[in-house]
């Protein structure tokens, strides 16, 4: 791509058949709203600017395009509103302010099909400029076509005009060739084409599809690409359509990462967000759901039925049978589980152990540290080397207020302990089973009773 190019991405209509109060291009997919994975797709081919007409719900959608990229790519973001909308031309119309100074060309792409490459969009633009275009379309061929406009063409097999399905006659209904909307433009040729469109026609908007009939009567010449993959360009207008737009996506997610050394057990009932990474010889097993911003290191084993939201997994750790883990952490070498749950940032460090019906929230277990049944950890920290017994609870609300506990080294929770927090547990101390510690424990004791008590110095 010699030329310098910009990105123009239609998402202002509110989508009226997917039946929700959300505007479409902000309902997910993947994990990422529709515009995200627009967005993304267009920022590979490193534009000059990517220009989002945006209309309903502004500024969720601006916010939710933002967000997909980092920072340093974010600011090549351009907003511009299309208050009525009155067809993809009007859309076009309203980022002229924004393009009148620009040269090269203009990808024009829609916030309501994700699926689209990058790769896909750099043959657009290769073809536009080896073929030294004013205008290059992608096209499809289908055996029974969707309500696309049709590609006419003369007896030379050369492109003359798009005629919008609504439209179309009885006859030009029979053609195959069918236009999923994606341009490239030279910029400084469309914008005066523009001002040549009309409302003449069934649904009684401005059509960007005239524009390239448009030129070519100008005597400029206008392209097009065969593409062989419908979904990919296919824009989604229903709840059904993004469901089979997630299983395209997801069968491609799971097959790269099975490229890349990854073992997926039964890739049928596993959903693995967009944006997970998980490293090589780490195995996925049955029934598991990985969201977010994850990531899994390498030698890792997730079990069935568990569920990992914006997890950070090291390597050599195990995620046995039905664990929920949202928002934490796992050092490395870690297990967890069966049946337990991390949220809020908890954090197990290296070779720490959570068992079967323990939570930690807002808490983090040191190195070698073990909590094995029926407990629950909460805004707590623990130290290395810690036993923690079953039924063990801190008790870190008092009604109005969270507190925290602290547990430092080598310390033996005894089973059924209640730590009533604030409070602090010194190095090398042990709780008798039982015991309700409602004040801090010093150093190498022993506590024991309701509430406890110290009852013996340790060695």
């Amino acid at each position: 791509m010699s030329n310098t190019t910009n990105v123009l991405i239609l998402a202002a209509g509110l989508g009226t058949r997917m039946k929700s109060d959300q505007a479409k291009v902000l309902h997910k997919l993947g994990g990422q709203p529709l515009i995200a994975h627009v967005v993304r797709s267009a920022s590979v081919l490193n534009p000059e600017k990517i220009i989002v007409v945006i209309g309903h719900q502004a500024e969720k959608v601006e916010a939710a395009a933002r967000a997909s990229l980092p920072p340093e790519m974010a600011e090549r973001l351009v907003f511009v509103m299309q208050t009525e909308q009155r067809g993809t031309g009007h859309a076009v119309m309203c980022a002229r302010e924004v393009l009148k100074n620009a040269r090269g060309s203009l990808i024009v792409s829609y916030g309501d099909a994700p699926l689209v490459k990058a790769d896909t969009l750099r043959k657009l633009i290769a073809e536009h400029e080896s073929g030294q275009h004013a205008a290059t379309l992608i096209t499809i061929k289908m055996e029974i076509p969707p309500a696309y406009g049709r590609i006419i063409r003369d007896s030379e097999n050369q492109f003359v005009k798009i005629v919008e399905d609504k439209d179309c006659t009885p006859e030009q209904k029979q053609i195959k060739e069918v236009n999923p909307g994606f341009y490239c433009f030279d910029i400084q040729t469309l914008l005066p084409a523009l001002d040549r469109l009309t409302t003449h026609n069934a649904q009684g908007e401005y059509y960007l599809t005239d524009v390239p009939e448009i030129l070519r009567a100008d005597g400029k010449s206008v392209g097009t690409v065969l593409h062989d993959d419908y979904m990919e360009l296919q824009g989604f207008n229903n709840r059904a359509e993004i469901a089979l737009g997630w299983k395209k996506l997801r069968g491609e997610i799971l097959q790269k990462l099975m490229a890349d050394g990854v073992t997926i057990v039964d890739p049928d009932s596993t959903y693995i967000d967009v944006d997970v990474e998980i490293g090589r010889d780490t195995t996925i097993h049955p029934q598991v759901i990985i969201e977010g911003r994850s990531h899994i290191g390498s030698n890792c084993e997730i079990h069935s039925w568990s569920h990992l939201t914006n997890v950070e997994i090291g390597d050599n750790c195990t995620v046995n049978n039905s664990c929920v883990l949202e928002d934490s952490k796992l050092t490395a070498n870690n297990t967890v589980g069966p049946f337990a749950r991390l949220r809020m940032h908890a954090v197990l460090d290296d070779s720490a152990v959570v068992g079967n019906f323990v939570e930690l929230k807002k808490s983090k277990l040191g190195r070698k540290s073990k909590s094995m049944h029926l407990t629950y950890l909460g805004d707590a920290t623990i130290g290395d080397r810690v036993n923690i017994g079953a039924a063990t609870v801190t008790c870190n609300y008092d009604g109005k207020n969270k507190h925290q506990t602290i547990i430092e080294d080598d310390v033996k929770i005894g089973s059924d302990t209640m730590l009533v927090a604030p409070v602090k547990v010194g190095r090398g101390a042990v709780s008798g089973a039982g015991s309700v510690i409602i004040e801090d424990v010093p150093e190498d004791s022993l506590v024991a009773g309701v509430p406890a008590k110290v009852k013996k110095k340790l060695k």
